[in-house]
């Protein structure tokens, strides 16, 4: 399969928007630990709409569905479809890959392993989704394919993306669902030191930390978010939001998360787990 390819639109950068774990329903009423799920994904995108940004593509770092349905993955569509800029994405542990495919598959909405970001980028995207369960597992055809892309483009500068936390993220609870196989994911990587980043969603948290030299980010969820090392489950009283994302020539990463401003999304504290 030939990878798909972004232009460089903005100067002498690529600029990434990434939205993660939505957690959407069919019912537009459809809530999270208190949070109504649609209701702040809207918030987040009018946000970022206010804000009149620039980008050259969406990438959305799985957990779009909370319910499976056909319905969730068109609201999360018909969110992102007030942009032009096309959508790249993965699956989480919540998605329903049959669903999400039928509904997200078009030209404008890409399901592609690799993608070719301006002259000097690669991007790789990984599914680390194991059916039924909320850790995180690279499949020996993925860890093969995340090997043989980042091989295809020695010469390119690699931001790799998969759901999963490839590393502790710092609390107890959720790092029992990282990603299990990580050890053989940072072998290959350490092959390829062309590979610059990784960046990942589940955790409903911003992180920004450094492994193997590799530059390791999540982002805040556009609902509910996990209180960072937290030995149990607990929920933070931060707002959603976002990740931006600047890839420049010489192989330079700026990046800036943003919230919503101006209302407050009160989750409901009392919750155990999810």
């Amino acid at each position: 399969m030939q990878p798909c390819q972004i232009d460089n639109a903005h100067g002498d950068c690529i600029r990434l928007l990434q939205i993660t774990d939505t957690h959407l329903f069919a019912d537009e009423q459809g809530s999270l630990l208190g949070i109504n799920t649609l209701h702040s994904y809207h918030a987040v995108l009018d946000a970022i709409s206010m804000a009149s940004p620039t980008f050259d593509a969406i990438i959305a770092t799985g957990d779009l569905s909370q319910d499976h349905s056909a319905l969730s993955y068109r609201r999360f569509v018909e969110g992102i479809d007030r942009w032009e800029q096309p959508c790249f994405w993965l699956p989480g542990n919540h998605d329903f890959q049959p669903e999400m495919s039928a509904v997200l598959q078009s030209k404008k909405r890409m399901a592609c392993s690799q993608v070719l970001l301006g002259s000097h980028w690669q991007m790789v995207l990984l599914d680390s989704q194991v059916a039924g369960v909320p850790h995180g597992e690279l499949s020996q055809t993925q860890l093969n394919l995340l090997d043989t892309h980042l091989g295809d483009y020695p010469e390119r500068h690699a931001l790799v993306l998969l759901h999963h936390h490839p590393l502790e993220a710092g609390s107890t609870w959720l790092d029992q669902h990282q990603l299990a196989n990580r050890d053989a994911f940072w072998q290959i990587m350490k092959r390829h030191p062309q590979a610059k980043v990784v960046v990942c969603g589940h955790i409903h948290q911003a992180l920004d930390i450094r492994h193997q030299g590799v530059r390791v980010m999540a982002a805040p969820s556009t609902c509910i978010q996990f209180m960072p090392d937290s030995h149990d489950f607990a929920l933070d009283n931060q707002n959603p939001g976002w990740r931006w994302l600047e890839l420049y020539q010489n192989g330079k990463i700026e990046t800036q998360v943003e919230r919503v401003t101006g209302r407050y999304f009160r989750p409901d504290f009392d919750s155990s787990g999810y």
